[in-house]
């Protein structure tokens, strides 16, 4: 296909690519004009330039006033749909890591070679199946096409195990990058533990965790991702599931369980493993405001041992992840969006319905979705300090996420994850630092410290609203190598936005502020307030 240039922006693209904005209504068109007065709708817009336009107005207007004015069908839909955010805005990424070379096992009742997964080199090293007595295993390289036995049968237990696995690793491929997950640059083994008369069993999920017992280290697995629940379990007896997570993580893997989504008391395997980090659920209303943050209906309870459970909470609901080609529901989304795309308006409901959000991408909800999250920023916090143990990885976790008022801890364990103070962490302990974590920014009646790890950048500024974004900013110190410190005098009482500058032409958010507001121009600033 030949290479041409986006009329609006000069980036490279195609014919077919430039042709997608053609869906886009007033309100994004008038976005496109924004900056481009002179651009011609007809002459088309890259893929960059549509996500750009289609972001900011989900981020600056919200979801309701979203889905009301933008009726794209590509990349996203929001007025049938729901204009999900892209998982690493929402779960506020460090867009530095992403996994690579890191290698996440994901168990589950049968899978998918998704294009997210083995485009544009594959990235699934390896399928077993443990759902009979001898597992069966097979394994690939980089530049093969992975199929298995059943592959392309189009069956229901394949949906769940796809979207869990491209909902952790998952590089966006059917939507140009923007749905990706966190960790899309890892490697999977992909373990189905569905047994032949379609249950999955105590006994079916210790024999996946026996496999990878034997065969991960070799495989070079750091991170388990279990969204499947076996046989209850009587409290304070030993369980095989349970044992089989303990020698998991002596071996130095760091085991992630789902914990169920009934909102009750539960002593299910995996959930109730002392030595796995259990996930419940939240809904964070597709926004990026903590104050929008509700529990989810996730199932908890003490673990067989005393230990509380969930551990953490994540996002269980509107995570977006792909249809199951070869399905009914993927040919039946083909035809809603052709048929819309024709203005056919009595598709809406059909497509609301099904959660689509793209004719490729739907979005789904549960604890098993919120587990895949959680294991992608473990992945993702093993590329910033691989030195981290499964024991430091917890504390780590643990010491960063933010408890939900109002909520009983034994519903929320520690609190909802925090990835970018996470990572802020992780690279804190790399320096031999103690886990007594002093969150940055730092505000003293003298001053603002701040404090950024980045042993890609030969010098950083800090640039904010305080001095209307003044060049050039304020220059960070490297007090060792890769450790960026600045030390700003004490402003007067207010709410300011800032960003970082590495290298004086790539701009970087604080990884360790969570708190975020939209920069008018489709990104986001960092927010400093003084009282």
């Amino acid at each position: 296909m030949d290479t041409l240039e986006c009329p609006r922006c000069g980036r490279p693209t195609t014919e077919q690519d430039l042709a997608e904005s053609h869906w886009a209504n007033e309100a994004v068109i008038n976005q496109l004009r924004e900056d481009r007065p002179e651009w011609s709708p007809k002459a088309g817009a890259c893929v960059a330039c549509v996500q750009e336009a289609l972001l900011l107005l989900l981020i600056q207007e919200g979801a309701a006033t979203f889905y009301e004015s933008v009726q794209s069908v590509w990349p996203l839909d929001a007025s049938a749909a729901f204009g999900a955010l892209p998982t690493p805005l929402r779960m506020r990424a460090d867009p530095r890591y992403t996994g690579k070379g890191l290698t996440v096992a994901v168990l589950d009742a049968g899978f998918y070679p998704h294009p997210d997964l083995i485009e544009p080199v594959n990235r699934i090293c390896a399928w077993v199946d443990v759902g009979g007595e001898e597992p069966q295993a097979l394994r690939f390289g980089p530049d093969d096409k992975p199929t298995w036995p059943g592959w392309d049968a189009g069956e229901a237990h394949q949906w769940h195990g796809l979207m869990t696995s491209t909902t952790l690793a998952g590089n966006g491929w059917l939507s140009h990058g923007l749905y990706s997950g966190m960790a899309g640059e890892a490697q999977l083994v992909l373990i189905q533990v569905r047994q032949p008369d379609g249950r999955i069993s105590n006994d079916s999920i210790r024999r996946g965790l026996a496999w990878l017992r034997t065969n991960g280290p070799e495989l070079g697995v750091r991170v388990v991702s279990l969204s499947v629940a076996g046989d209850p379990v009587e409290p304070l007896v030993d369980n095989p599931v349970d044992a089989a997570v303990a020698e998991l993580v002596a071996a130095g893997m760091v085991v992630l369980a789902a914990a169920g989504n009934d909102g009750q008391r539960s002593l299910v395997p995996p959930a109730t493993a002392p030595a796995a980090i259990t996930v419940g659920g939240i809904d964070d209303q597709n926004t990026l405001l903590a104050e929008d943050v509700a529990l989810w209906h996730s199932n908890y309870g003490l673990s067989g041992e005393g230990a509380l459970k969930p551990e953490l909470v994540a996002p269980s609901i509107w995570v977006v992840a792909p249809v199951l080609p070869g399905t009914e529901t993927a040919a039946e989304a083909a035809e809603l969006f052709a048929r819309r795309a024709a203005g056919d308006g009595s598709v809406e409901g059909r497509v609301d319905e099904l959660k689509l959000v793209t004719p490729h991408y739907q979005h789904v909800d549960g604890t098993s979705f919120a587990t895949p999250l959680v294991a992608a920023a473990v992945a993702c916090l093993l590329e910033a300090n691989p030195r981290l143990d499964p024991d430091q990885v917890r504390d780590v976790l643990q010491a960063t996420a933010e408890t939900i008022p109002d909520v009983p801890i034994e519903r929320q364990g520690h609190g909802v994850i925090d990835v970018g103070q996470a990572i802020a962490l992780a690279r804190h302990l790399r320096r031999g630092a103690r886990l007594d974590w002093q969150r940055v920014p730092q505000i003293t009646p003298e001053g603002i410290l701040y404090a950024l790890d980045a042993d890609e950048a030969g010098q950083v500024e800090l640039l904010g609203s305080w001095d209307e974004w003044r060049t050039p900013g304020l220059l960070a110190t490297e007090t060792e190598p890769g450790l960026w410190v600045i030390y700003q005098d004490r402003l007067p009482s207010g709410v300011y936005h800032y960003k970082f500058m590495i290298d004086g032409h790539r701009w970087l958010l604080d990884p360790a502020n969570r708190a975020r507001v939209p920069d008018g121009a489709g990104g986001l600033n960092s927010v400093l307030t003084i009282p």
